[in-house]
């Protein structure tokens, strides 16, 4: 079973928020909001995005490239483990 399926409710959440926050800058250019209001809303929006790009780039190394809990070589297992951090913090 692909990681994506088995995760599937949960991304599906983060990807309906992520609708509602475009939905709301759609709303907010209706209603000629200040910019500075819609530069927050599409922040919050890239936040968010960054997120489940965060999520999926993780549970992909962990399922297609090397599980840093299962792996016997330590350092592959350290490596796997330190290039999740650096997506986890590159897209923060």
């Amino acid at each position: 079973m692909a990681h994506t399926i088995k995760e599937k409710t949960k991304l599906l959440a983060r990807v309906r928020r992520i609708k509602g926050q475009a939905q709301a800058v759609e709303r907010a250019l209706e209603a000629e909001i200040g910019c500075a209001d819609v530069l927050m809303l599409v922040a919050s929006m890239r936040g968010a995005i960054n997120g489940l790009t965060a999520e999926l780039m993780e549970d992909h190394i962990r399922h297609h490239v090397v599980n840093p809990d299962n792996e016997p070589d330590a350092d592959r297992a350290k490596g796997a483990a330190e290039l999740i951090e650096v997506v986890k913090t590159y897209l923060k």
